[in-house]
């Protein structure tokens, strides 16, 4: 399919696209039509039939092995290393809390990490006595200095790494490869959340040098919010069934009390989940790799947020704060005279942009789709342009249609 058809095709199946620049992915996707009929069917089902017949949940079985099996072929891993979750941060916490803390151990992550990371080291570091440690990366762009930060941090005593993929701040891609392997070699587990990064770039996780790695499913794999999924090695599974942490997810029980647990990285699973998400999920793996491609997602998307770095790094006035050079699919910059909440008011009523702030950072951060098109990241442009060239005071007002009739008797 030529490239313009593909990309009309991609945005029918996509009607969220409609409500306006859609530039948020990095908080929540828009959800393919394919995927919202499949998750309404099974929640129909729900309604019509109950949620109680032994034979609905072998279904549901079913599609979690679905689910997993397409979270396995997006990443390249092998299906039994899959746990699924209920968001990066069920992930992050389930690989923090699987390492034997105690009082005097030492964790390092960076200066910029999600709370959905962050969190659970806190908790850690409170309840144990954890020495909690920052690696100073500056913005994530110099992997030399990335990397040194972390060669310095990661002293003896040192049991865990946690840091993501790619920045949710800057949008840096950290060499994460070049970290785990002096993690590893100095004995400390390595988690990576990967939500800004899977369904976004390629991600072949095994040479991530990861022991856990955290997957979002809301994001930009487009799945309904509620879910996730948690890749982890052979060998940090293991790891944790010595030490027996885990939910404890059962493979079989007898009636007389014997249980068989499960070796591989489902002993992570907990219950619950909502069956029409998962349903939801599955389907939108699969519409991204077997429908649209995921080759074609990761050259297109990249080179989208390259040319909207490039175009918002051009106006007078725009400090972007995306490094370029290991940029992924977020781009993050600063209008000068210019708040960030006021910037992305001001930018939501002008153009339909929905975007998001990064508070931290006081700057607006645009996460740029496959599905996103040429015109619209002009358009974007060409909005920030006008702010730029002015303040919020001297911002010409904007045109307001008139409706005919209004007020009168």
């Amino acid at each position: 399919m030529p490239d313009a058809e593909k990309v009309a095709a991609v945005r029918e199946a996509l009607p969220a696209l409609g409500a306006g620049i859609y530039l948020n992915t990095g908080s929540v996707g828009p959800i393919p039509v394919e995927s919202a009929a499949a998750a309404e069917e099974a929640s129909g089902w729900e309604l019509r039939t109950g949620r109680a017949h032994p034979d609905y949940f072998e279904i549901f079985l079913e599609r979690m092995a679905e689910a997993r099996a397409g979270i396995a072929a997006i990443i390249g891993a092998d299906v039994d290393s899959i746990a699924i979750t209920h968001a990066t941060t069920d992930g992050m916490n389930i690989a923090t809390w699987a390492v034997d803390w105690r009082s005097g151990d030492r964790v390092v992550t960076t200066n910029h990490e999600h709370a959905g990371g962050l969190g659970p080291l806190i908790a850690i570091r409170d309840r144990f006595g954890v020495e909690l440690a920052f690696a100073d990366i500056g913005d994530g762009g110099d992997d030399e200095r990335t990397v040194a930060a972390f060669d310095a941090a990661i002293r003896p005593g040192t049991k865990l790494v946690s840091l993501s993929h790619v920045l949710w701040t800057t949008g840096a891609r950290l060499p994460v490869d070049r970290i785990a392997a002096i993690a590893h070699e100095r004995g400390a587990l390595v988690v990576i959340d990967g939500a800004q990064a899977v369904g976004a770039i390629p991600v072949a996780v095994e040479e991530t040098g990861a022991d856990f790695y955290a997957v979002a499913g809301e994001k930009w794999l487009l799945g309904p919010e509620g879910t996730g999924a948690l890749w982890a090695a052979p060998t940090a599974v293991e790891r944790a069934a010595a030490s027996n942490v885990g939910y404890f997810s059962f493979e079989s029980i007898g009636l007389d009390g014997t249980a068989v647990l499960h070796r591989n990285a489902r002993r992570f699973e907990a219950s619950n989940h909502h069956r029409p998400s998962i349903v939801g999920l599955a389907r939108s793996c699969g519409w991204l790799s077997m429908y649209v491609g995921l080759p074609w997602i990761h050259a297109r998307g990249t080179a989208l947020a390259h040319t909207a770095a490039e175009r918002l790094a051009a106006i007078p006035g725009v400090e972007l704060i995306t490094p370029r050079a290991r940029m992924a699919t977020l781009v993050t910059f600063r209008i000068r005279g210019w708040s960030a909440d006021a910037a992305l008011a001001e930018l939501g009523s002008r153009v339909f942009a929905i975007a998001r702030t990064v508070p931290s950072l006081d700057a607006i951060r645009i996460s740029v789709g496959f599905f996103n098109s040429e015109e619209e990241i002009n358009r974007f442009a060409n909005a920030v342009e006008l702010l730029a060239s002015h303040t919020p005071d001297s911002l010409p007002p904007r045109q307001r249609l008139t409706i005919l009739g209004q007020g009168d008797a």
